[in-house]
């Protein structure tokens, strides 16, 4: 058992000592804070990756992303062929008056068409405001900063070594057709010496 009043002197000790530092004032919002490179803002919208395939709006537990789309029938890319549909988006909202920044929507997409912004300014008088539409959600997109670099001991990506074996063979195919055109010029070229000589 401590001292009377030893619990006293240990708050006035700690009062003390903060007494005596410097306080740091965040002088928002002349002085804009500087956020984590993950920070949940907002979240952006590239429209060119979006499938409508709808996991987005299917997993999300507010139920706070509307999706409206409708089918359309492309003509067959050769003769002969079938005619294909695909989906075309007509509508992408989401109201960030029911969001909760859980993220979901943002792992599930299949096709990286949602991005997350550290943008976090969008206050509205009007809670019917907070529902972007797709416009708004696309200009959130220009706010995504780029991702942070690999670690120098991390794998290089798949797709990427994919995509260099690919032009590494198509390199190899072009050389071999520029060598074989070569050859064949230079054997033209000899035949029609000895054709010369002859005559």
């Amino acid at each position: 058992m401590g001292l009377p009043g030893s619990g006293l002197a240990k708050g006035l000790a700690v009062t003390l000592r903060t007494m005596t530092r410097r306080s740091v004032t965040a002088h928002y919002p002349d002085v804009q804070p500087e956020l984590p490179a993950r920070s949940r803002g907002v979240i952006g919208l590239f429209e060119e990756n979006c499938t409508v395939c709808m996991l987005c709006a299917r997993e999300c537990p507010d139920w706070c992303i509307y999706i409206d789309s409708h089918k359309e029938t492309l003509p067959a890319a050769a003769p002969g062929g079938r005619e294909r549909s695909r989906n075309v988006l007509d509508r992408f909202a989401i109201d960030f008056s029911l969001c909760m920044y859980c993220g979901i929507c943002i792992e599930v997409c299949p096709f990286d068409a949602l991005f997350w912004s550290p943008e976090f300014e969008y206050a509205e008088t009007d809670i019917r405001d907070l529902t972007h539409e797709r416009d708004k959600l696309r200009e959130w997109m220009w706010t995504v900063p780029e991702p942070p670099p690999l670690d120098d001991a991390a794998e290089e990506p798949k797709e990427i070594a994919a995509a260099r074996k690919a032009a590494d063979k198509l390199a190899a195919a072009q050389a071999a057709a520029a060598e074989s055109a070569s050859g064949e010029s230079a054997s033209g070229e000899s035949a029609a010496g000895e054709g010369g000589g002859d005559a």
